[in-house]
C-alpha cells in the first residue's frame, strides 16, 4: 500500500500578498516583518491601546486622590466621624499598599482589566474588618444560579457568597444586573483602528524607502556598474566632512534632484487617530484634552468630574457602605469638591464671603486655602449690618426715626 506525500511550498521571507478574491487583483510585495507590523490582525486588547489605558487611568488616579469620609446623619445635618474604621478604609485598607494604589487597581479593574467587575476579598479579625485584598481579574469566576438573579464569586475555585466581598460593577448587563460588562463592545472597532494607525505610523518611519535627496546618474559610466564603484563616487563627490559644505559635482554625469517623500498627512493618519482618540473620550468619558487632543476647559474639567467622576464615586461608596458599615446612619462619601478647578482667588473670595456672614470660621477659611491653624479664629463672627430677619424693624436708626415724628 502506497504512501502519498505532501507537498509543502516553503515559504520565502518574502511573499506576494494579495487580496484572497480575485486573481486578477494587483497585489504589492513585502517582507514577512512589514506584513506582520502594517497589517495588524486578529484580536485587539483594550489593554494595549494607550489611548484606552490613558483614559482609564485618569479617571482611577483622580477617584483613587479623593479623601474617603465616614459620615453620620444628624437632626443638624451630616457630620464627619473620625475612628479607626474611617482610618481603616480611608488610609490604609491593605497593609501591603497605599489607599492611592488600592483604589487605582481596584478601578482599573473595574474599567479595563476586569471587563466591568472588580472583586474586593474582605478579611475580618474577630468581627472588625482586618484587610481589603484586591483580587486579579483572571483568579476570578462569576457563576449564575439556575434564575440568573443571583450568582456566586469563584475565587481560585472556592466559592463565595456575594454579601462576603465587595463587587464593584461597571455597565451592568441588562439580563445579569449584578455582572459588569465594561467597554469591551464598544471600544471594539475603535481600538482596532488605533492600533492600525499606531502599527502604520511604527512600520512608516522605520521604513528606510524615504531617501531626501536623489542623485541621478548616467548609467552607461563603467563606474556605477558596481556597488563598489557608486561607493566609491560618493565618497569622491557628495560624501562632507562638515555639514553645510558644497558638493562638487561633474555636470555631465549627475543631476541632483530634491523630491517629497509620502509623508504621514498624505496617509490621513492624523484626522484619523484624532478623531478616534474623539470617539474614546466620548465613550470614556473624560475630555478630549487628557487624551492630548485640544486645549484645557475648565468648565469641561468641572462638568467631567461632576457627572462621570461622581458616578463612579457613588457605585464604590454605595457598594463599600452596604457591606463594610452595620450603623444605619453611617455611610462612606468621596470628597468630589476636591477635584474641581478653581483658583486661589476664586476659592479666597467664596470662604471670606461665607466667613462676614458667619458660616465659617477663620481657621476654616485657612484649612480650605493649606494653612495651618491658628487660636483665635475658632469663633465664627458676623459683620454688625447682619441681623436676622425677625428683628429687622428693631434697627436703632429706625427707632430714632420714628421717635423724632
Amino acid at each position: 500500500m502506497s504512501k502519498r506525500r505532501r507537498k509543502y511550498n516553503k515559504r520565502e521571507d518574502t511573499e506576494t500578498v494579495t487580496t484572497p478574491a480575485a486573481k486578477n487583483s494587483v497585489g504589492f510585495l513585502v517582507s514577512k516583518e512589514a506584513y506582520e507590523t502594517l497589517c495588524v490582525s486578529g484580536y485587539t486588547r483594550l489593554d494595549q491601546i494607550p489611548e484606552i489605558v490613558t483614559g482609564c487611568y485618569k479617571k482611577a488616579s483622580l477617584l483613587a486622590s479623593m479623601t474617603i469620609h465616614l459620615m453620620s446623619n444628624t437632626d443638624n445635618g451630616d457630620i464627619r466621624i473620625q475612628n479607626e474604621l474611617s482610618r481603616m478604609i480611608d488610609i490604609n485598607p491593605n497593609k501591603y499598599m497605599t489607599r492611592v494604589n488600592f483604589m487605582t487597581i481596584v478601578i482599573m479593574n473595574m474599567l479595563l482589566y476586569g471587563k466591568g467587575n472588580s472583586i474586593v476579598r474582605v478579611n475580618t479579625k474577630k468581627g472588625l474588618l482586618d484587610s481589603m485584598d484586591p483580587i486579579p481579574p483572571n483568579r476570578v469566576t462569576l457563576v449564575p444560579d439556575a434564575s440568573g438573579y443571583a450568582y456566586t464569586v469563584n475565587i481560585d475555585g472556592v466559592a463565595r457568597d456575594p454579601d462576603d466581598i465587595l463587587h464593584f460593577v461597571y455597565n451592568p448587563d441588562p439580563y445579569q444586573p449584578w455582572r459588569g460588562r465594561g467597554m469591551q463592545v464598544v471600544l471594539k472597532d475603535v481600538a482596532g483602528n488605533l492600533r492600525q494607525a499606531a502599527a502604520t505610523e511604527k512600520g512608516f518611519m522605520e521604513s528606510k524607502w524615504k531617501p531626501s535627496v536623489i542623485v541621478k546618474v548616467d548609467g552607461l559610466t563603467e563606474e556605477f556598474a558596481s556597488p563598489e564603484g557608486r561607493k566609491k563616487l560618493l565618497e569622491s563627490y557628495i560624501d562632507t566632512a562638515e555639514a553645510g559644505e558644497p558638493w562638487l559635482i561633474p555636470a555631465d554625469q549627475f543631476s541632483v534632484e530634491q523630491i517629497r517623500p509620502l509623508s504621514l498627512a498624505d496617509l490621513a493618519i492624523k484626522d484619523t487617530v484624532e478623531l478616534d482618540k474623539r470617539t474614546v473620550a466620548a465613550i470614556l468619558g473624560v475630555p478630549p484634552f487628557v487624551l492630548g487632543i485640544g486645549q484645557f476647559n475648565r468648565a469641561e474639567w468641572n462638568n467631567f468630574v461632576n457627572t462621570e467622576l461622581r458616578t463612579l464615586a457613588k457605585t464604590i461608596e454605595q457598594e463599600m457602605t452596604r457591606k463594610l458599615i452595620l450603623s444605619p446612619n453611617w455611610y462612606l462619601r468621596f470628597n468630589v469638591l476636591s477635584l474641581l478647578d478653581y483658583d486661589m482667588e476664586t476659592i479666597a473670595k467664596v470662604f471670606c464671603m461665607l466667613q462676614d456672614r458667619g458660616d465659617v470660621s477663620g481657621n476654616e477659611v485657612r484649612d480650605r486655602l493649606g494653612m495651618s491653624p491658628v487660636d483665635g479664629l475658632d469663633e465664627r463672627k458676623v459683620l454688625e449690618n447682619y441681623i436676622p430677619v425677625a428683628m429687622s424693624g428693631k434697627q436703632k436708626k429706625l427707632i430714632q426715626d420714628s421717635e423724632g415724628e
